[in-house]
């Protein structure tokens, strides 16, 4: 009975039914009401012609008592008072035929004509009265007499007609409200019961969902497939560990596991045996723990044991070497012998860790020394810390630097290949750190693109590059500049107006700007990505996808994008000469960018073979160590000058 109730078709129809039976409800209070203001509004209109009509009786009775009194006396004032209630009931058939029903109108019609007949014979019975003719007046008193009457009775029955019909409709309204009772009696005792229905099964449905809601607390705190807990639930345990810590008490011990060769058993074996060492994992580790420790799953094969309660980073080391024997070791898997090893990386709380998010860090950072290392286990070390507090802090100075004007440029020179004429320049950005001295941007342009830098870095370098560029223009050096623009820019929505706004600021022509990106930076958003590169392509950016090959997917992009240049990585060119499949590849890329309209760029050109050998590709412009390493501005165009006077062919193209 019970599940029955649970299920969802019972419960919709419940509430559907109850649903109904209110809609009904509704619908007859809205029936009734009507029904009455109906009726309500039929008697009033037919109280409001019954009026009338009584109205025209007692008109024409006065009428004639006015002629009785008339005739008797025979008197001046007699005769004034009769003349002027003569057609006294006009208005009252008037109204009866303007706004009364089809029989009242009927009934007006008839009646007027008898009441103009009457009418015209009291006035012909004032003017005899005049005459002195007795014999004719006593023959007009009899007609008006007979009209009176006749009148009199028609206006009677009209009267009589209209109290019956609005009888009929107030039995009418009697009898539809009655019904009306009847139903709402019927459907209330129809929706009682199905609220009591729908109550008990609100009921069930409760407990049930305590059920699901306890479910689904442990799921969410715990791994699907292993049983132990994840992510969420190791970040809790981490806090409440850290906060029952006391100073000079014990402390907290986080152990982070990486399997090792675990992708091999999923490319090779399947995922279900991926699954089922990931089961044996979890069991070996929830083995070798302490009752009081919390076995994590953090996702793929990423495991971690949290020690509360532990004495030192020793004892910590202690117990992670433990488990890690006990997690190394054959394994037998339906029939497979598989054999499972992993690297464990150990930090301790409160020192050198202060926190919980540093525990995890730091225990992430110790895990990949032991890979590294092929250690096995490995204690978090501050010293060998990649990501030690000197980078940490560098995104704070990078900020200022920014702010600063501490970034510079320099440029290293596009040369036309088997000419060696120059044809541009590729900006690219150095920082002027005030104590680690010039920083390349191998050291602080990453770290840029996974914050909110990398708009502001890519802005200033722009506005540095165009700036530049107008300065040579008024020395007369006409030199086309690059620069390269990082994957987040695409993905803003300002970006290519910001760009506009500068080449308006500083006079920069169509053509002589070049964008350069990567692969990576199509990776994300490919529509956005393509949509911001036409918009710059139409305010006059030569485009360029820099890295080309490095990435996945370069052959569809090259198919949408609004390319000019196709630049080819360094990696590339210096296979060229060193490797037999070198060259076939190369060739083939320059083909490719032939074949699409583009001019090619080779990166990396340090010697005059690879001069001669791009050369023989047909490749349009080389850039390298062969014509100049990168310069500050001032040099550069000293260089550039030296160069060009060197040159048999005209200085740019």
């Amino acid at each position: 009975m019970r599940h029955w109730l649970q299920r969802r078709a019972v419960a919709r129809s419940a509430i559907v039914a109850l649903t109904i039976g209110l809609t009904l409800l509704a619908g007859l209070a809205f029936i009734s009401a009507r029904t009455a203001a109906q009726a309500s509004a039929s008697v009033a209109g037919r109280q409001q012609v019954s009026q009338q009509w009584n109205e025209v009786y007692l008109k024409i009775n006065i009428e004639y008592e006015m002629l009785v009194d008339f005739l008797e006396q025979q008197s001046a004032e007699g005769r004034a008072v009769l003349s002027g209630s003569i057609g006294s009931a006009e208005e009252n058939l008037r109204w009866l035929n303007a706004y009364g029903g089809p029989d009242d109108s009927a009934q007006a019609r008839s009646l007027q004509n008898t009441y103009g007949g009457y009418s015209y014979t009291l006035r012909n019975l004032v003017d005899v009265t005049r005459g002195g003719d007795e014999d004719a007046l006593r023959h007009q008193a009899r007609q008006a007499a007979l009209s009176a009457a006749a009148l009199r009775k028609q206006a009677s029955l009209n009267i009589a007609r209209n109290n019956l019909e609005i009888g009929d409709r107030l039995r009418e309204a009697r009898q539809d409200s009655d019904q009306i009772k009847l139903a709402v009696t019927v459907i209330s005792l129809a929706d009682l019961a199905l609220v009591v229905f729908c109550t008990v099964v609100l009921l069930v449905y409760q407990r049930s969902t305590e059920r699901q809601a306890a479910e689904s607390r442990y799921r969410a705190s715990h791994d699907g497939l292993t049983g132990v807990a994840n992510r969420n639930l190791l970040t809790e345990g981490i806090e409440k560990a850290i906060g029952r810590t006391v100073p000079g008490g014990a402390g907290v011990g986080l152990l982070l596991i990486d399997l090792n060769r675990f992708k091999e058993v999923n490319d090779t074996l399947g995922h279900h045996a991926g699954d089922l060492l990931l089961q044996e994992v979890a069991r070996r580790l929830t083995g070798a723990s302490r009752g009081t420790d919390l076995v994590a799953r953090l996702g793929g094969d990423e495991f971690a044991v949290l020690l509360s309660a532990v004495d030192s980073a020793e004892e910590v080391m202690d117990i992670g070497e433990r488990i890690l024997a006990a997690l190394c070791g054959p394994a037998e898997l339906e029939g497979l012998t598989l054999d499972i090893s992993g690297s464990i990386g150990v930090a301790f709380y409160p020192s050198p860790s202060t926190s919980a998010a540093e525990l995890l860090q730091h225990a992430d950072v110790a895990m990949y020394a032991a890979k590294r290392g092929h250690n096995g286990i490995s204690m978090y070390d501050p010293d060998a810390d990649q990501n030690s507090f000197e980078r940490l802090t560098l995104l704070g100075e990078l900020r200022r630097a920014i702010e600063n004007g501490e970034l510079e440029l320099h440029y290293q020179p596009k040369v036309r290949v088997g000419t060696r004429t120059l044809c541009g320049a590729e900006a690219l950005v150095r920082w002027r750190h005030p104590v680690r001295g010039l920083l390349g941007p191998h050291l602080f342009v990453p770290t840029a693109e996974q914050s909110d830098l990398m708009r502001p870095l890519t802005d200033a370098v722009l506005e540095a590059a165009l700036a530049q560029h107008q300065r040579w223009r008024h020395d007369g050096l006409l030199m086309p500049v690059s620069v390269n623009v990082g994957a987040s820019n695409l993905l803003d929505p300002g970006f290519p107006a910001r760009v506009a706004a500068l080449m308006d600021r500083y006079g920069t022509a169509a053509g002589q700007l070049t964008i350069e990106i990567t692969e990576s930076a199509l990776v994300d958003d490919p529509p956005r990505a393509a949509a911001a590169l036409r918009d710059m392509r139409d305010r006059g950016v030569l485009l360029s996808i820099d890295d080309f090959g490095t990435g996945y997917s370069s052959m569809s992009y090259l198919q949408v994008l609004p390319l000019d240049e196709l630049k080819i990585d360094r990696q590339f060119t210096t296979e060229i000469l060193s490797t037999p499949r070198g060259r076939p590849i190369v060739t083939a890329m320059v083909e490719l960018a032939h074949a699409l309209g583009l001019q090619v760029v080779v990166e990396g050109v340090e010697d005059e073979r690879t001069h001669e050998a791009i050369a023989d590709m047909g490749c349009e412009v080389g850039q390298g160590y062969l014509f100049c390493r990168p310069l500050p501005p001032d040099d550069f165009a000293t260089w550039a000058t030296e160069w060009t006077s060197d040159r048999t062919a005209p200085a740019l193209s």
